[in-house]
């Protein structure tokens, strides 16, 4: 007996009732919850203040997940009234408090902590609000249902007051999260010295600071409803000339005040806008290889292990020194090296494809990895021992010694490869790229020469990592081989894939994303890899194209969103059938 499927252009949909919807949302939230629990990432934020003395990011990833069940059952629009939305969202927030409740309660009767480490007694108080176990349950069940409710309510309700609601919770929100980087700013300067202490306590955001900007951001949310269209008439009235010169203006501005900001900041945000500065550097050089030319390199870090190498070799105060150079003689040679490099890995795969691609130049970055910790290359790359005493970049008598003098010095380099990539995108040999990443038979019969225009893709791609390597082994002062694994040609894959390929301000907001966040809340980075995760899915169901994608790309997405939506209309044309023959 043979069994063949039948092909279909007709597309089923699952349909479930608004009651059925309800109880699934409630679910997926509920158990969301459990799992947040049983990992730590429960326990973990509720050492995060937000409001200080008020609310912990444990308690407001909690009331989020409930906040989102009223979303969701609300969105879909199921029911034909207001209310029904709203008590629908009661249910699945109260549905999800439920689940979440059982957990407690199965904490508070059971020892489960030689299989869950994190099912402790601190998170059984959190869970309880440190009150008695019956207690906190019923304190959990309620907050779920009326948190469920007011997040139905902010899509029932209108758009002039849903809004207002949702950018001074959103504005309060960030300013209790990342206070450890507002702080600073606000209390470096007597001038912003009375806003530190009327918004924060020297511990964190306080309850009077939150209501504050909860009120201003509110405020001047309703202002832009208010006036905000007259704003844009006057501005589209304008002459053409006065409008762009108003965008440069704009544009200018905020260059220099992100150029200002690191140095009120302080050399924290110092150090972590140097690394997203690098991966910027590296995401650039990697989007011509995989978002221009479509050649998936898993090897990519090998370039930025030659430029690091190359310039401790060349300016160490180290026994392995070949030589004692000064950093801006030292680092066109490491660009260099790492371009010939690059070429010279792209050699052997030119004739390679798709997932056989990236395997190959996986191997290809693991080699030199394993080389330099090998004990032949030892005499000369100082093996495990790694390569000390690079010394810092000088100009003059001035020495780029602080993390934020170093920040100026990265985004300078930046700045300079931003020009060079985004001249390259549509020059003759970005054109090529773009055509071989669509279809190299048909590029080859329009004669590009695919062996050319392949190898000044990964010789341009490695002069970018080259000049990443090269600034970070004089940020570190040290390089070791541990330094360049495999993860960090994931990482830098992911920023490409999050901010949008083959976008040059995507990598920009990839970096800002998966770099600098993580950098921020540091005291999470044992969970970095699962927000990865997290970010990658979220962006590939909510914004397949990217945070902010090139124009081509937004078009091809468009394009097929245009020809889905074609297909599912034919589909439900009268006649058509689906059926699944046996035989």
């Amino acid at each position: 007996m043979s069994f063949e499927v039948v092909a279909s252009s007709r597309v089923e949909r699952v349909t479930y009732t608004p009651w059925q919807h309800v109880l699934i949302v409630g679910l997926q939230m509920g158990f969301a919850l459990v799992l947040l629990a049983l990992i730590g990432i429960l326990g973990l934020f509720n050492k995060r203040p937000i409001i200080v003395g008020e609310l912990t990011l444990g308690y407001a990833a909690i009331g989020l997940m409930f906040l989102m069940a009223g979303i969701m059952v609300a969105k879909k629009r199921l029911f034909a009234t207001a209310g029904e939305l709203v008590l629908g969202g009661a249910i699945a927030g109260g549905l999800a408090a439920c689940i979440l409740s059982a957990l407690t309660l199965i904490i508070s009767l059971y020892n489960l902590r030689w299989i869950f480490v994190a099912l402790d007694p601190l998170l059984l108080k959190m869970l309880t609000f440190t009150f008695s176990t019956a207690t906190g349950i019923g304190l959990m069940i309620l907050t779920g249902v009326i948190v469920g409710a007011l997040g139905a309510v902010m899509l029932v309700l209108p758009d002039r007051a849903a809004r207002p609601l949702i950018y001074g919770l959103a504005a309060a929100g960030v300013a209790g999260l990342f206070q450890e980087v507002i702080r600073p700013i606000f209390a470096n300067s007597r001038v912003t010295l009375p806003l530190h202490n009327l918004l924060y306590t020297w511990t964190g955001l306080t309850l009077q600071g939150a209501i504050v900007i909860f009120l201003v951001a509110a405020g001047l949310t309703l202002l832009w409803q208010a006036y905000g269209g007259q704003v844009k008439e006057r501005y589209h009235a304008l002459p053409a000339p006065t409008r762009k010169r108003i965008r440069w203006g704009y544009i200018a501005l905020a260059i220099v005040l992100f150029t200002l900001f690191p140095a009120f900041a302080g050399n924290f945000i110092g150090q972590v806008l140097l690394m997203v500065a690098l991966f910027t550097l590296m995401g650039m050089g990697l989007n011509l290889e995989v978002g221009l030319a479509g050649l998936l390199d898993l090897g990519f870090v090998a370039f930025y292990a030659v430029g690091a190498y190359v310039t401790g070799l060349l300016t160490a105060d180290s026994p392995f020194a070949i030589a004692h150079l000064s950093f801006w003689v030292a680092m066109p040679i490491a660009v260099a090296c790492s371009v010939l490099t690059g070429i010279l890995f792209g050699i052997p795969v030119l004739k390679v494809r798709g997932d056989y691609l990236a395997v190959a130049t996986l191997g290809l970055g693991e080699i030199v990895r394993v080389i330099v910790l090998s004990d032949a290359a030892a005499p000369l790359l100082a093996g495990a021992k790694g390569i000390l005493q690079i010394p810092r970049p000088e100009i003059g008598n001035y020495v780029f010694t602080t993390p934020v003098s170093l920040f100026y010095l990265a985004f300078a380099a930046s700045l300079i490869a931003a020009y060079c990539a985004w001249r390259l995108e549509d020059s003759r040999l970005g054109r090529a790229w773009k055509a071989i990443r669509d279809d190299e038979d048909v590029a080859q019969a329009l004669g590009i020469n695919l062996v050319k225009v392949k190898l000044l893709a990964y010789g341009m791609g490695a002069a970018f990592a080259g000049l990443a390597g090269s600034l970070f082994a004089v940020m570190l002062g040290s390089i070791y081989p541990h330094s360049f694994q495999l993860i960090i040609s994931i990482n830098i894959l992911a920023l490409i894939i999050v901010g949008g390929m083959g976008s040059l301000p995507g990598v920009v907001v990839g970096a800002a994303v998966l770099i600098g966040l993580p950098e921020m809340l540091r005291e999470f980075g044992e969970f970095r890899f699962l927000f990865y995760g997290l970010a990658i899915i979220l962006v590939m169901r909510l914004k397949p194209e990217g945070l902010w994608p090139s124009a081509a790309r937004r078009r091809e997405m468009q394009l097929d969103a245009e020809a889905l939506a074609e297909q599912q209309a034919a589909a439900t044309a009268p006649g058509e059938t689906t059926s699944l023959q046996k035989a």
